[in-house]
């Protein structure tokens, strides 16, 4: 199969490239950096630098490919998330999300590619009862904090605009290993490390994670499997922070974390931050396992953060 791929230098790009080749694939990737194209090429990927928000080259970019099937990975945030800066920091990731899908979903349908994946979160549902789990059929977020309004509202864009066009979403879990923060030189990692990372309240909010690797095998997979549709691409084990949190500090041989009132946290993290760490909810693998054909390598952050962040 001929695949197109948007943002082929990010987290989940740089381990998704290798994966493909070895399934066959004849990959084009895109990037907007000169020097990234020629590692990607090192690769043994054909490498096209475009900008995902100039819609008339990134057209061509993809009409020259000639793909099959097109895959959005497109990101751009910063290397440690400050949740009081969500707003700022986040703006050009957020028009990715919205200008740059609908361009390269409009640049795969002139192309006549047959499939469109995406990448969205797995981390962006309305909230529940406690203890809720997600799974694709509940509602996104649409009500979000005022700092993190924006992005909430670009992740439905972004998925209105794939699902419009009978596309594949991807809704990852939280990253874990090489290249992402939460590895011992990621930024999560060096945080935990300095003990900067506090359990904040009671640390109720639920995280579902997925290690790097897991995440890229299931977006091959999603090039010949499943229908069309959202998939959360999550581990089997919803975890609290108060759980988690504790076990990345004891893998990274750090000390524990501190506990730190949510007032308190709020002064320092923002309405954003203090959420994420006592509200957060988890979600649910069970579609994609049966329609995907995936299993996680990885299937628990607990086995994970053990052996595989780098």
């Amino acid at each position: 199969m001929r695949v197109f791929l948007a943002g082929g230098t990010g987290v989940i790009g740089r381990r998704l490239v290798p994966m493909l080749l070895a399934a066959g694939h004849h990959v084009t990737a895109m990037t907007r950096t000169p020097a990234k194209g020629d590692a990607l090429r090192a690769s043994g990927a054909e490498a096209v630098v475009a900008d995902a928000l100039d819609a008339e080259a990134l057209r061509a970019a993809v009409a020259d490919a000639q793909p099959d099937a097109v895959i959005h990975q497109l990101t751009s945030l910063p290397q440690r998330i400050d949740p009081r800066r969500i707003e700022h920091d986040f703006a050009l990731n957020d028009r990715l999300r919205t200008e740059g899908t609908h361009n390269l979903v409009q640049a795969a349908q002139a192309a006549g590619a047959g499939r469109i994946l995406a990448q969205s979160i797995a981390f962006t549902y309305a909230p529940g009862p406690a203890g809720t789990v997600h799974d694709e059929q509940d509602p996104l977020l649409l009500d979000a904090p005022g700092p993190y309004q924006r992005s909430a509202k670009a992740i439905v864009e972004l998925e209105r605009t794939v699902l419009g066009a009978d596309g594949v979403v991807l809704r990852y879990g939280y990253f874990y290993g090489p290249g992402s923060a939460i590895s011992r030189r990621g930024s999560m990692g060096q945080d935990v490390s300095r003990r900067r990372l506090p359990i904040v309240g009671r640390g109720a909010g639920v995280w579902s994670f997925v290690h790097v690797d897991d995440a890229a095998r299931a977006t091959v997979l999603a090039l010949t499997h499943g229908g069309a549709g959202p998939y959360n691409v999550v581990d089997d084990e919803p975890a609290a922070v108060s759980e988690w949190l504790p076990a990345l500090a004891r893998a990274l041989g750090a000390p524990r974390p501190l506990r730190v009132p949510a007032l308190i946290a709020r002064l320092a993290a923002g309405s954003y931050g203090v959420g994420v760490m006592t509200r957060a909810q988890g979600a649910c693998n069970a579609l994609a396992k049966r329609e995907l054909g995936w299993t996680p390598a990885h299937p628990s952050w607990r086995q994970g953060f053990r052996d595989a962040l780098d």
